[in-house]
């Protein structure tokens, strides 16, 4: 295959989850009841050599009793109109899919891809002595395809949380999980790259700072653990390029840390705010207006009384490193901030004319209303509540609702492929989906619903 085809042949399995197999069925008719312990695997052998007990036995051994089969039901109904929120029809039926996960915490926390369990109605996790239990989930976060579940278990032999903040191309790595429905597969590798970015399914954003494995991940292994040879996770497994083999992406786990232990405390992550808007900047767009060649995050608009505005951050400035981290991109730059905490001060440094400036600031929590402020500025909408719908209330003259013809009256029922039915939904969407480059609003009117699509600016 050429670099073109291969280009076009990308595929992140961010939203696609693999059918069960009979292999796992078979496994699953075979598990014992859920006693609610789980043990952790015996020794290895006497009888096996020790020339045969490799760094990569030792570590599987020690760390599979923590790997975990997901498989979920998801009843599917046919819609009559459009993809998104169409009446349904009477005709509904239930598929299977799998997945992998990981215990993350011996209280029963496990840890997935939010793509694996997205839109189930049941979650089985399927431990790797056989037994089975139903999980809850305890949070998802779509924007870093990470989800937490819960278990009714103690005593549950956890994975060795690693770090990713020292990782050397070449180590060697080991990827557990489910393939094909194929439980407790181990594929070996090497670390083949880091810092990588990958589109998500709807190409309305990208993921940055992959680490990229030649380790061979499947469909099935996403939410598994990727291992250094030490038996510590340093990742987990998320995506794959389509058509090429030994080309997989893992989510690098110390960004991983703070989302698992927002969704475990509060059920979603708490992000915050910064008040800036960045696009990206390539040598070739520098070139194009007027500016020196030069890669980064160049800032698109500064909302007043942000932290950017009062950390003299200006529209036309091009944030080149975070607290001494090179920027090379607008999905470099919100990585770079996504696991920063309210109050904690950001060195940021930036190109201004042919000036080089560090600048600080300091994120604060996300407005009350910021979701709605967001959507006024990049729409001109204003909304309101009326017998259980979102109403268009208000259009700005001038703006780009105005010109896609959107009028009062209009009903918004969903953001970004979400459903929404109310003021504060409509502002949850949207604050969540801040740092994208569009935000898709999905509009009834009459029997119609239309999909709109408005840049960001980012």
């Amino acid at each position: 295959m050429n670099r073109k085809a291969l280009a076009l042949a990308i595929v992140v399995i961010l939203g696609c989850r693999e059918h069960a197999s009979p292999t796992l069925a078979a496994e699953r008719a075979g598990g014992a009841g859920d006693s609610g312990v789980r043990k952790q695997s015996a020794p290895i052998p006497a009888s096996v050599g020790e020339a045969r007990k490799t760094p990569v036995v030792r570590v599987t051994h020690d760390i599979m009793p923590a790997v975990v089969n997901i498989q979920t039901e998801s009843v599917i109904r046919q819609r009559q109109f459009d993809i998104f929120f169409g009446t349904p029809r009477q005709r509904s039926f239930k598929t299977q899919s799998v997945g992998s996960g990981f215990v993350w915490a011996s209280d029963g926390i496990i840890v997935t891809n939010a793509h694996v369990i997205e839109g189930a109605s049941t979650i089985t996790a399927i431990f790797h002595d056989g037994t089975e239990s139903e999980a809850t989930v305890i949070g998802v976060d779509p924007d870093s395809d990470l989800a937490v579940l819960r278990v009714e278990a103690r005593d549950l032999p956890s994975a060795p949380i690693g770090t990713s903040s020292d990782l050397q191309i070449g180590e060697p790595v080991i990827a557990i999980g489910n393939p094909f429905g194929l439980s407790g597969t181990v594929t070996t590798g090497v670390l083949s790259a880091t810092g990588r970015s990958v589109p998500s399914r709807e190409q309305a954003r990208t993921f940055t700072d992959f680490i990229q494995t030649d380790a061979s991940i499947n469909p099935g292994n996403s939410g598994g653990p990727l291992v250094n040879i030490e038996g510590k996770v340093i990742g987990i497994n998320t995506a794959i390029y389509a058509d090429a083999q030994n080309i997989g992406f893992a989510i690098p786990v110390d960004r991983a840390k703070k989302i698992v232990e927002d969704l475990r405390q509060y059920g979603e992550v708490h992000r915050v705010w910064i008040g800036l808007g960045t696009a990206t900047l390539t040598p070739e767009e520098a070139r194009r207006v007027g500016m020196p060649p030069m890669r980064g995050a160049l800032v698109t608009r500064v909302f007043g009384s942000s932290p950017a505005d009062k950390a003299g951050i200006r529209p036309g400035d091009v944030i080149i490193a975070v607290n001494r981290l090179p920027i090379e991109s607008r999905e470099a730059f919100s990585t770079s901030t996504a696991t920063a905490t309210a109050g904690q001060r950001i060195a940021v440094r930036i190109r201004r004319e042919d000036d080089t400036v560090e600048l600080h600031l300091v994120p604060v929590d996300p407005p009350a209303d910021l979701g709605l402020v967001l959507l006024r500025d990049i729409s001109g909408l204003g909304v309101r509540e009326a017998a259980g719908t979102l109403l268009v209330n208000d259009v700005e003259q001038g703006s780009r609702a105005a010109e896609v013809g959107l009028r009062g009256g209009d009903t918004i029922v969903g953001v970004n492929g979400v459903r929404v039915d109310s003021v504060k939904a409509l502002n949850q969407e949207v604050t969540r989906g801040a740092d994208r480059s569009s935000i898709v609003l999905a509009v009834a009117r009459g029997r119609y619903v239309y999909t709109l699509t408005f840049p960001t600016g980012n």
